[in-house]
């Protein structure tokens, strides 16, 4: 049993630290572009209890310029290493099969793709491998996701697609016990979708697996209380914490140390 597989076995939510090596990210982007700075954020991140360290070297937010695959090559196999020095189990944050590759080289634990795996030769890469993944759902692309989303009934249209593509997964030879689910905050959904999704999160145990949530510094935190990215970071402890209450088994956070002591209280309340 892999290490990742045995951490989930636990009853307590697992902190997952972002770590974007891009120029344009919505939250940090061009903090941690150089090699140094990037070391130490991922040092600190672990230093402060992050468990899982996830690695992007291409920003998904509405309107941001796409990389070559080459681009993205060289900002994130550096800090898997990194990461992978430090004792981290490392994520990847892609939806390019040929970085899907070079980071299942460096055995990495986990692949978390916004788009679920749809890219040409994505699913074909994960299937041969033994790696955890995670299918996240989206409304569109995102560079127009957000333009005009709707749906019927956002909860249950969301569960379905999810079912669904773990079914092609399974049909592909990836079994369940590897799949993470992300119901895809902020992607593709307005404000009203996102807080209806979070109302229901617990409704998402019928899936049975485990649930990746990720609305750290989200513009629907900004939406609720009105703050810039910088001053969202209070409410998105909370989110998280509310989250790791309805169901969330890996909380996707910038605020690593704030989020841990925050499951630190709830896990000694409960």
């Amino acid at each position: 049993m892999s290490k990742l597989a045995k951490l989930l076995q636990r009853p307590e939510p697992l902190v997952m630290g972002i770590l974007n090596t891009t120029p344009d990210s919505f939250s940090d982007g061009g903090q941690f572009v150089d090699k140094a700075s990037a070391e130490a954020r991922v040092k600190s991140m672990i230093e402060a209890g992050a468990e899982i360290i996830d690695i992007g070297g291409e920003s998904t937010r509405p309107g941001a310029t796409e990389v070559s695959v080459q681009q993205e090559l060289d900002r994130v196999l550096p800090m898997i290493e990194c990461a992978k020095q430090n004792d981290a189990i490392v994520s990847v944050d892609t939806s390019k099969a040929e970085v899907m590759q070079e980071a299942l080289k460096l055995e990495v634990d986990l692949i978390n793709d916004v788009r679920s795996f749809t890219a040409p030769g994505a699913l074909k890469v994960v299937s041969s491998s033994d790696v955890h993944i995670c299918i996240m759902h989206m409304q569109g692309e995102p560079r127009t996701m957000q333009q005009n989303p709707q749906y019927d009934n956002v909860v249950t249209e969301v569960q379905e697609a999810l079912i669904k593509r773990i079914a092609e997964c399974e049909e592909k030879g990836i079994s369940k016990n590897r799949i993470i689910i992300d119901p895809g905050f902020g992607f593709g959904k307005t404000l009203e979708h996102n807080c209806q999704l979070m109302k229901q999160l617990e409704s998402f145990r019928i899936i049975d697996c485990p649930l990746l949530v990720g609305v750290s510094r989200k513009t629907m935190i900004g939406q609720i209380l009105d703050k810039d990215i910088a001053e969202r970071g209070l409410g998105s402890v909370v989110a998280a914490t509310y989250a790791a209450l309805n169901g969330a088994k890996i909380l996707r956070v910038h605020d690593v140390e704030e989020t841990v002591q925050a499951m630190r209280i709830i896990n000694a309340f409960q």
